[in-house]
C-alpha cells in the first residue's frame, strides 16, 4: 500500500468519524434549532391570557405571559404548539390541600376555559415549525413563558397566539 493510498484511508475514516460525533451532537442537545425563537430579556408590556382573550384583536401584536398548561399533555405532538394558562390561576401542587399527580392540568382551577391559550410558534415564512415543542425548546409543564407574536381571532371569539419570539422566565420568577 502507498502512502497516498494509506492518507486518503486515514482521510475518509477521520471524516466519517467527525460527521458521526457532529450528528450525535446534533441529537443529544435536542433545542439546539430553538435558539432563534428564544429571547434571552424578557419585552415589555406583557399581559395575561386572560386580558389577551377579552382584549385582543385578530392579528394585533401581543406580548403574553402564561404558564405552560391546562390539560394534562398540554402539547401539541410533532409542533411548536402548546397551551399556557394565566398566571393568576395557581396549580394543584401550589394549594396546600390539594395532591395532584399532573398539576399542570389544572383540573381544580375555576373557569379554565377562558384563562388558556393556544401557542403556535412559527417560522419567519409564517408556517408552524413541525418539531415537538419540547425537543425545540428547553420547557417543560408549569414554566412561565412570555411569546411575542400576533393574536389570532376566529369568528367563534376563539384566541391563539401566533409567536415569533419565546422568554422563559426564571423558575423563581415564575413562583410568585
Amino acid at each position: 500500500m502507498n502512502r497516498f493510498t494509506f492518507g486518503m484511508m486515514v482521510f475518509v475514516v477521520g471524516l466519517a468519524q467527525a460527521l458521526t460525533l457532529s450528528s450525535a451532537a446534533e441529537a443529544a442537545s435536542p433545542g439546539t434549532d430553538g435558539a432563534q425563537y428564544l429571547m434571552l430579556m424578557e419585552p415589555p408590556g406583557a399581559v395575561g391570557v386572560i386580558t389577551a382573550r377579552k382584549e385582543a384583536r385578530d392579528q394585533e401584536d401581543v406580548v403574553v405571559v402564561g404558564r405552560i398548561g391546562g390539560k394534562k399533555v398540554p402539547w401539541i405532538r410533532g409542533l411548536a404548539a402548546f397551551l399556557i394558562v394565566d398566571c393568576s390561576l395557581k396549580p394543584c401542587n401550589e394549594k396546600a390541600d390539594e395532591h395532584c399527580a399532573e398539576p399542570w392540568d389544572y383540573c381544580c382551577a375555576p373557569n379554565l376555559a377562558q384563562s388558556m391559550v393556544l401557542v403556535k410558534l412559527v417560522d419567519d415564512s409564517g408556517n408552524i415549525v413541525r418539531r415537538d415543542t419540547r425537543d425545540l425548546l428547553p420547557v417543560k409543564e408549569l414554566d412561565t413563558v412570555v411569546v411575542q407574536g400576533k393574536a389570532r381571532r376566529d369568528k367563534a371569539g376563539n384566541v391563539s397566539i401566533v409567536a415569533t419570539k419565546i422568554h422563559i422566565r426564571d423558575n423563581q420568577q415564575a413562583i410568585r
